[in-house]
């Protein structure tokens, strides 16, 4: 639980919003390795993203991908490509592609992404070469974000492969839309293991900071139409070669 006095400062900032933020939708991609119901670290910190998300009216959903089963590839759809089954396409048809916000949380082992986030941002990369209604890539007019938690080091490293990722196949960041938790060197607590994730005023401030910054970007991404579509159709461009076996978006 954060502090009093810090729970009532965010819900002062919600109150006082003055902004119509109903119409968007936002999506939580969770990396965590632990399936649902399990208690989930990263998801104790993403309770303050999506605490600002839902106080202003946004529609927030949250998908644990480990509780689904999601081949690796960067293929759009793997049953395609030998596999039985793959939950990714009916994930990213019904909360991916309306969504106004991606967030991607993960926990960090060994300094790094976890391995579902890692898939995650592979199976997003598939699914790129997608265009929208102006024939730019298919995150256009997106807005990304990251949590991130982990009881060693690792955030900002996460934060800058997790960020590019999003950027490079079409998402918006905006200024400061990543947060982190890390315990001290060593085993240790984790973000809900003692007040010390919580009380970490400057962990929750980042938090509250990213979820208002990707707010205010996707309302004027949407409010504009999306990016403009001078310059960047790729409908414009014949990169294909026939005789190369990977997609041009690659």
């Amino acid at each position: 639980m954060l502090p009093e006095s810090v729970q009532r400062f965010i819900d002062a900032e919600i109150a006082a919003n003055g902004t119509d933020f109903s119409d968007l939708r936002a999506v939580v991609l969770n990396g965590t390795l632990k399936r649902s119901p399990e208690v989930s670290h990263t998801d104790g910190l993403l309770a303050i993203t999506r605490h600002v998300l839902d106080g202003v009216g946004a529609r927030v959903d949250v998908v644990r991908t480990v509780d689904h089963v999601i081949p690796p590839g960067v293929q759009p759809d793997m049953r395609e490509h030998g596999w039985e089954r793959d939950d990714f396409p009916d994930l990213y048809r019904g909360l991916v592609e309306p969504a106004d916000i991606v967030v991607l949380a993960t926990p960090i082992w060994l300094g790094d992404q976890s391995s579902q986030t890692r898939l995650t941002i592979e199976r997003l990369y598939g699914w790129s070469g997608e265009l929208n209604a102006k024939g730019q890539w298919s995150y256009y007019g997106k807005v990304g974000g990251v949590v991130i938690t982990g009881n060693e080091d690792g955030g900002k490293h996460c934060a800058a492969q997790m960020l590019y990722a999003l950027s490079h196949i079409g998402f918006t960041i905006p200024p400061q839309s990543d947060t982190y938790w890390n315990g001290e060197a060593g085993p240790g607590p984790s973000y809900l293991d003692d007040d010390r994730g919580s009380h970490n005023h400057w962990t929750t401030r980042n938090t509250v900071f990213a979820a208002w910054n990707m707010l205010h970007t996707a309302r004027r991404l949407k409010d504009a139409g999306g990016l403009p579509a001078h310059g960047n159709v790729t409908t414009n461009w014949d990169l294909s070669r026939v005789d190369d076996p990977n997609p041009e978006y690659r």
